[in-house]
């Protein structure tokens, strides 16, 4: 499914649904960032998604990467909290969804790269190298907090 995103922009159509969701920030032993090359809106960005009833929101993120990616990890930490609601994402079904998502610092715990319907390519990404990739500044913003290692978790 296709979809748009729109941040601080007059001309965005309004929310009509909110879902939690999680992005995961894994770094391999060499202080890469995992990555997926997303196919709904042709971007880079972290292994992530919607959470789902009868799950906990842990269950989310290590759902969410092996779906994603192919790898297992464990999660070890909170690092944000982003519920911007000038961030908003209009998809094709009609739906436009306010920001609401939970960044997440997590261990690689084994698997291999293995693409899905919602990523066709899945690299490890040394941080030096994250400017050059087209990401949504929203998640830039993510991986950002994240390697900062603040002690803290970011809250906006």
């Amino acid at each position: 499914m296709a979809r748009i995103d729109y941040v601080d922009d007059p001309n965005a159509p309004a929310a009509n649904s909110v879902v939690p969701s999680v992005v995961a920030i894994v770094t391999d032993d060499q202080g890469r960032v995992l990555l997926i090359h997303k196919t709904d809106n042709d971007l880079w960005a972290l292994p992530g998604g919607g959470h789902e009833i009868g799950e906990s929101i842990a269950d989310t993120v290590v759902r969410e990467v092996k779906e994603e990616t192919g790898y297992d990890v464990v999660v070890d930490r909170v690092t944000g909290l982003y519920t911007n609601p000038r961030h908003v994402m209009a998809y094709d079904d009609g739906e436009v969804r306010q920001q609401f998502s939970i960044a997440f610092r997590a261990r690689l715990r084994g698997g291999s790269p293995q693409t899905s319907s919602e990523s066709k390519a899945v690299e490890w990404v040394a941080p030096h190298h994250i400017d050059t990739l087209p990401l949504h500044p929203s998640m830039r913003l993510r991986i950002v907090h994240a390697l900062e290692d603040r002690h803290t978790p970011y809250v906006g």
